[in-house]
């Protein structure tokens, strides 16, 4: 079995320190090694920035029974995220944002980049910490894309191993063929996860286009849910075509509900292992 890992870009902030604490969950449930990433701009910021890293992964990961890597690495954060992924043959990258007023960290031209164009799979965090239970509910917005298909996997994956539910939700639709179309979409991901003895809800939305988009988040917030999952991030796609405002308006929710973000490309997304992503 491939040893899974993930990857931890940290600054030193209270919401990198928080996706810390998603990554020491996640990596209990799947035996992962966890790898801390901390890029400084200069190589004589190199020496002071390794002790400091050193001492954090002693201070907040002493109680984690896996593996524990700390890498310091001169740089840029929006170039060399997805370069030290590959290097590394990371399974997930854990990601800290500060909320809107802090979305250059994750937004702007370089910084979407690094979600687009990396074939890792990424769960965002803002400040909320996860739960003890971890990710007990998940949200699934499904569309008409085939590529949204590709997250069935990943998302089963961590409801299987949090023993979570699954909540499938789809845009509504006034054409009868696409309406036919999102149908089987939905009953197809509602029986791979019944399948794999997974509980699963579905709702049609009441909306569609961008208002499906606050919808999401609406309903996400009402079952208090813990993870929403996305695979749009390309121009193809529902967000795609929505533009990047909506791709900041999920990925900042003002729950603060962490937002998987999964990309369709074929290569790292989707395994034949037991650890799909």
């Amino acid at each position: 079995m491939a040893q899974h890992r993930i990857l931890v870009p940290l600054d030193f902030t209270p919401v990198s320190s928080t996706a810390v604490n998603h990554a020491l969950a996640v990596g209990k449930a799947f035996q992962s090694e966890i790898h801390l990433l901390h890029i400084v701009a200069k190589k004589d910021s190199f020496s002071e920035a390794r002790i400091r890293l050193e001492a954090f992964a002693a201070e907040h990961l002493s109680d984690f029974e896996g593996v524990v890597k700390t890498t310091v690495r001169i740089g840029n954060l929006f170039d060399d995220i997805d370069d030290v992924s590959v290097e590394m043959d990371a399974n997930l990258v854990m990601m800290g944002t500060h909320g809107i007023k802090g979305m250059q960290f994750i937004t702007g031209g370089r910084a979407l980049k690094i979600v687009r164009e990396c074939s890792v799979p990424f769960i965002i965090s803002q400040s909320r910490p996860i739960r003890e239970t971890g990710y007990d509910d998940i949200v699934v917005p499904l569309d008409l894309h085939q590529d949204t298909k590709q997250k069935l996997a990943v998302v089963a994956e961590m409801a299987k191993y949090f023993k979570g539910r699954v909540h499938i939700i789809s845009p509504a639709e006034e054409d009868e063929f696409l309406q036919n179309q999102l149908r089987r979409n939905v009953e197809f991901a509602s029986d791979y996860f019944e399948e794999r003895k997974i509980e699963c809800t579905t709702k049609i939305s009441g909306q569609a286009g961008a208002s499906f988009v606050k919808d999401v988040i609406r309903y996400a917030a009402s079952i208090e849910a813990d993870l929403i999952s996305i695979m749009n991030f390309h121009e193809k796609s529902l967000m795609g075509i929505l533009g990047a405002t909506y791709q900041q308006q999920i990925i900042t929710n003002e729950a603060e509900i962490p937002v998987m973000v999964l990309n369709p490309f074929e290569t790292r997304v989707i395994r034949q292992t037991p650890f799909s992503f």
